[in-house]
């Protein structure tokens, strides 16, 4: 061990100001992977009108504990063409009960939070299928890789909505399981 010491003591380089590499520190920030389809799932919530700019994740954090409001959630139904009974499953509450909701009214922090996912999981396959219809077909299909079971049917548990991030990032990236 002593002999190992004084070798790297022999070939110790002194550190000058010139020998130190300088580069600019954006060389070393990650961009924020979410970031492209997160503007398309601001969209599918049409909520930037009511609640502001969201820049990141702590901004979707917020909304979520403040409440995604019924209008917000009526405008995501149009766009990925689901009824309201097939929501009302995805959020764990009866279609009869989000019926009666008014557009302004807020729902609770769970079921915000489920909205958000499904809508950055439907922006993200649109992105990485080219359209939402070729997404939507693909969610209604039976898939190998999820034990040839659609993707939909996974859409009620945060866990199920993981896994399918996760199969459309292998998708993206070209491994087909």
């Amino acid at each position: 061990m002593g002999q190992l010491t004084l070798n790297m003591k022999k070939y110790k380089l002194p550190i000058s100001r010139k020998n130190k590499l300088e580069e600019p520190i954006v060389a070393y920030i990650i961009p924020n992977s979410n970031a492209s389809f997160d503007v398309r799932t601001i969209g599918l919530l049409n909520i930037e009108k009511q609640y502001g700019k969201i820049n990141r994740e702590v901004d979707f954090i917020n909304l979520i504990r403040s409440g995604i409001s019924k209008k917000s959630l009526d405008h995501l139904i149009q766009i990925i063409g689901y009824s309201i009974s097939e929501i009302a499953d995805i959020i764990h509450v009866s279609d009869r009960h989000l019926r009666r909701y008014a557009a302004n009214e807020k729902l609770n922090t769970e079921q915000s939070e489920r909205l958000v996912e499904l809508a950055r999981l439907y922006s993200r396959g649109e992105s990485i299928f080219g359209s939402m219809d070729v997404f939507n077909n693909w969610m209604s299909s039976e898939v190998l890789a999820l034990g040839n079971q659609k993707p939909k049917s996974f859409l009620d548990t945060s866990l199920g909505i993981d896994m399918l991030m996760n199969e459309l990032g292998r998708i993206e990236h070209g491994v087909y399981s």
